[in-house]
């Protein structure tokens, strides 16, 4: 099952905590890549990160929520808030998908 992973980070805790702890953020994503599909900050137009999103192929939302709580980054203070929704995809690359 796909899920749709959205993260709000704690307006100005962000640069300092997300330069320090982003090499073992990247190196947590490459090990989870199986679970971990897509992964990628979110920005305000100014084009400071204000969050980020993930796309998760998982069983059910624990395993979610089990994965996000091992990020690097969790424990840091970064984030505000995480939410955890089911993605079902009916159309990619200009194209309807069959599953519709």
């Amino acid at each position: 099952m796909l899920f749709a992973v959205l993260f709000e980070d704690n307006p100005g805790t962000g640069a300092d905590i997300r330069a320090r702890h982003m090499p073992d953020h990247l190196c947590f994503l490459e090990r989870h890549s199986a679970a971990v599909q897509a992964a990628g900050p979110l920005m305000n137009s100014a084009g400071a990160a204000t969050g980020g999103l993930w796309l998760v192929d998982a069983v059910d939302e624990a395993g979610v929520r089990s994965l996000v709580e091992e990020d690097p980054l969790w424990p840091t203070g970064l984030r505000k808030s995480v939410q955890i929704l089911c993605w079902k995809q009916v159309f990619a690359n200009g194209k309807r998908l069959n599953e519709v």
